[in-house]
């Protein structure tokens, strides 16, 4: 593996096509990422800032130093930070978070002193995890209701959970919150950021979980769980298989969201679709068994 103080100076090296067929598919085996050919150069920017900050010049150096050992498992990490981390906002669909309210309401009716469990299912750094929480403690709020809530934002990278445990965000990232809320769930801070306060930040918990473990995982009977923009990274058969599991994680009743457009034909016997033009959601029949 050849170093060379000049590399931060140095043209990224163009990407082999053996190389590029390796990455993806380790890509693809640990994460379950699946990238196509226009995504080549996607792949070898990051891959080469990366390796401009370590100082390595081939791809093929670089590689090694992933699959090695401890230290490997750690730059592993690292890359998929690079990686995964996806642009996103505070209600991203606002038609998604129109229907979680409208079943946050009906449950809270119909479920008495019942707690409520939510999940967000790859949180980047927290905004629908938050916009989640934002628009359960709405509802409950102007119904009067004593039901308390906890809702857990899972994701792979752990930059993204770093952020979302932090819960500070500038003014740009809450363009998408009406003042209002921004008043109610924010806290000014003296640099000019936002941060989330702390009655609902209590009610959030943030953990690293790599869909491909799913299984693994100790989460089980939620009330809500939200997977949008997730599963378009996933092959087809992944994405049936990962949607499957997250039914059994769904309590009886429950409401599953998904992204319009991330998988189509799908459906499963204790699942009801449920009818919006804008929302592609399924709930789980109540006389299911848990």
């Amino acid at each position: 593996m050849e170093r060379e103080s000049s590399w931060a100076l140095c043209r990224a090296p163009e990407l082999p096509d053996a190389d590029f067929q390796r990455w993806r598919e380790l890509l693809e085996s640990r994460a379950g990422m699946v990238l196509d050919d226009r995504q080549r150069s996607f792949l070898q920017i990051h891959l080469a800032a990366r390796m401009r900050e370590l100082e390595i010049s081939d791809y093929d150096g670089y590689y090694r130093i992933v699959c090695g050992g401890v230290s490997g498992r750690i730059e592993w990490v690292r890359l998929l930070d690079r990686l995964t981390i996806q642009a996103t906002r505070f209600f991203r669909h606002p038609p998604s978070f129109a229907l979680l309210e409208a079943y946050v309401s009906e449950f809270a009716q119909a479920a008495g002193g019942s707690s409520l469990a939510l999940w967000s299912l790859g949180c980047s750094s927290g905004e629908e995890a938050f916009s989640m929480a934002i628009s359960t403690a709405e509802v409950l709020s102007r119904q009067g209701h004593p039901m308390t809530f906890a809702l857990t934002g899972t994701d792979i990278s752990s930059e993204a959970l770093r952020q979302a445990r932090q819960g500070t965000f500038s003014r740009q990232r809450l363009d998408g919150v009406p003042v209002p809320l921004r008043e109610r769930y924010f806290r000014a801070r003296e640099d000019g950021t936002f941060e989330i306060c702390s009655r609902l930040a209590d009610r959030l918990c943030f953990a690293r979980l790599n869909v491909l473990e799913l299984s693994k995982a100790p989460l089980q009977g939620f009330n809500v769980i939200f997977c949008q923009n997730l599963l378009i990274y996933f092959r087809r058969w992944l994405r049936r298989d990962l949607l499957n599991q997250l039914v059994q994680r769904l309590a009886p009743g429950g409401l599953l969201v998904l992204g319009v457009g991330e998988v189509s034909n799908w459906s499963h016997p204790q699942l009801i679709p449920v009818e919006h033009p804008e929302v592609l959601a399924f709930t789980r029949q109540a006389d299911c068994p848990a």
